[in-house]
């Protein structure tokens, strides 16, 4: 079996997961690997056959999507290019972590193509949604990239072939600690904004990842580092609680760990807005935004946030394996007529 695993590369959590998902896949055949867009921090271990540009959303440093920028770094010619050239056709099975190029490769030439993503579970009817609607986000995450079928991860359960988190082994093997410091990732805020709030809370350590800054530095009670996988999960696993923006697998693996946990979702971002629903009713807490109206939450969390507990069992083989059995019957019948079809000419 030929399989086409398309992984989202804006953001760090669609990579994350993959690094468990590539090896069950592999076990049911060859896997060629695509990845676009270019926001992504994140290695992967496994080989990556299509590398593309993509459509991104790129992150601001005022608290959500810079726009301008987004509109800038979109090139919509090569963007229709890799969709109508990507061949798809050839694959038997192609697996989608919220990719467009694939997605839409795969509607433009009938070709069937299976989510297996968070974004689609956002979009269940039974998904925590934020009290303010938003008829333009929910479009944008619905048309973003197509398929034809949907297997999807939240943080609960709540509906048919809607599992809980993929919690990558790395994130499993571990033993959490408190040494009382506090973690930090906000990738849409500047080093500058977060310094400026968090010196605010003098009494606390915080460890800030910073997307926008390549040099590590300390400003009083609050240390900057560079993104990487390794320092940034040792800090999250020896911490008191997660400070994060509103993403999915970031405060998913805070509570499995066993951290206080709050978010703040990105201004004008659906996708955020509805994470941060669902996070609130797994107990987490919440803030619109970093800023001076929200340092009584953020020090009502310090000294008083809970800890979440929750035990997300790992199901990815169990997933994989049942989206293989669903498919693996269509496939043969597929050779089978296409075999049949080349004896007869």
């Amino acid at each position: 079996m030929k399989i086409l695993f398309a992984i989202q590369g804006t953001g760090n959590g669609h990579l994350s997961r993959a690094r468990d998902i590539y090896p069950e896949l592999a076990k049911y055949g060859e896997v060629d690997v695509l990845i676009s867009g270019i926001q992504a921090d994140v290695a992967v271990p496994f080989p990556v056959k299509y590398k593309m540009y993509g459509m991104s959303f790129i992150f601001g440093k005022k608290g959500g999507v810079d726009i301008w920028d987004t509109a800038k770094k979109l090139k919509l010619l090569k963007l229709i290019k890799d969709i109508n050239e990507l061949p798809v056709e050839k694959y038997d099975l192609v697996i989608n972590d919220f990719e467009p190029v694939s997605a839409w490769a795969c509607k433009r030439k009938g070709k069937p193509c299976i989510s297996l993503s968070h974004q689609c579970a956002v979009l269940h009817p039974n998904a925590p949604k934020p009290a303010a609607a938003d008829v333009m986000g929910k479009l944008v995450l619905e048309r973003y990239a197509p398929v034809t079928d949907a297997y999807g991860f939240h943080f609960k359960a709540f509906g048919e072939q809607i599992y809980t988190p993929v919690i990558r082994q790395e994130i499993r093997d571990l033993t959490p600690t408190n040494n009382g410091h506090y973690t930090v990732y906000l990738p849409a805020y500047s080093d500058e904004t977060i310094v400026k709030h968090l010196s605010h809370f003098s009494e606390v350590k915080w460890q800030v990842f910073s997307k926008h800054n390549k040099q590590p530095f300390v400003s009083g009670n609050v240390s900057v580092n560079k993104i990487d996988n390794e320092a940034f999960v040792a800090s999250m696993a020896s911490g008191a609680g997660v400070l994060c923006g509103a993403g999915f697998e970031g405060p998913a693996e805070a509570m499995y760990l066993g951290k206080k946990v709050l978010v703040i979702p990105m201004l004008t971002q659906y996708e955020q807005q509805c994470n941060a629903a669902g996070a609130a009713a797994m107990g987490a807490t919440v803030i619109p935004t970093l800023a001076e109206a929200s340092y009584p939450v953020i020090k009502d969390w310090l000294q008083n946030g809970k800890a979440i507990h929750v035990n997300y069992p790992d199901q990815t083989a169990s997933i994989i394996a049942q989206i293989i059995k669903k498919y693996a019957p269509a496939i043969s019948t597929s050779r089978k007529a296409t075999a049949e079809a080349v004896a007869s000419l």
